[in-house]
């Protein structure tokens, strides 16, 4: 995924009238241990166990509800949305230095300290 394409926020996608969106998750059927480290796990293992974790969430019908909950709140462990903590962490930077960008004022070249707008 691209990514422009993670740090625009999507429309929330409701599992249904009355109940939460993770009811609907695909990982409800998985191992949880899929999804979280264990201690001491190697590298290999990990990057293996994670994977196989991105692709249950690949099918997911609530997955950008999921990665969304994991950026707000945010989740400091595990593969949540598609996104392990480490991908979690740069995505939410992103959105900070976008966010900083979008708040400051546009300077003209040449204006002499104007400020355009």
């Amino acid at each position: 995924m691209a990514a422009a394409q993670l740090l625009e926020r999507p429309p929330a996608q409701p599992a249904g009238e009355d109940s939460p969106w993770h009811t609907a998750a695909a990982c409800r059927r998985d191992e949880v241990g899929l999804f979280f480290a264990p201690s001491k796990e190697p590298t290999a293992a990990r990057l293996s166990r994670e994977e196989q974790a991105k692709q249950v969430c690949a099918r997911c019908p609530v997955l950008l509800d999921c990665r969304e909950h994991a950026l707000a709140q945010p989740e400091p462990y595990g593969v949540w949305g598609g996104l392990t903590a480490a991908e979690r962490r740069v995505v939410l930077a992103r959105r900070r230095r976008r966010d900083v960008e979008l708040c400051e004022p546009v300077r003209v070249p040449g204006a002499r300290g104007r400020i355009a707008g």
